[in-house]
């Protein structure tokens, strides 16, 4: 049976409204950028909180670098963490976080929330960022294990 003019139209213009509605305009973050924090952070015996988990990403636009930042949030206290820089070659990588408790003891065993983004920055010629966009993000439950 054939389909009829007006039939075969309202099919195209379905299947288009379709690929526009699933497909990102241009200035959109790349699709497939993911990270994940582990469910444990450690306190190693010098006092200093490990953060780690895995991510993987694709390459960021031609002014931009992409890097890790990962916090802990325990009992009211914010333990922001350098992850360093991504390497988005589309392959799954492990990053790992590292910062010193001295200026902030509040972090100790037991129960926080981990969070961990790949954050985008855009430079526009200077030495300070034009932009920090987030690309990936991850916020859970992680279990604080002190082995000092």
């Amino acid at each position: 049976m054939a389909a009829s003019g007006p039939r075969m139209a309202l099919a195209a213009l379905a299947a288009l409204g379709a690929t526009a509605a699933f497909t990102a305009p241009a200035t959109a973050a790349p699709y497939g950028n993911d990270i994940y924090v582990s469910s444990e952070a450690h306190i190693a015996e010098d006092g200093t909180l490990h953060l780690f988990g895995v991510y993987h990403c694709t390459a960021p636009s031609p002014s931009g670098a992409v890097q890790i930042k990962a916090t802990v949030v325990q009992d009211g206290v914010r333990l922001s963490i350098g992850g360093g820089d991504a390497r988005c070659d589309g392959t799954e990588h492990q990053w790992t976080a590292q910062g010193p408790l001295r200026l902030t003891p509040g972090v100790h065993a037991g129960e926080a929330l981990g969070e961990a983004r790949l954050q985008e920055i855009h430079f526009g010629g200077g030495l300070l960022p034009r932009s920090v966009d987030t690309i990936a993000e991850d916020v859970h439950p992680v279990t604080v294990i002190d082995h000092r």
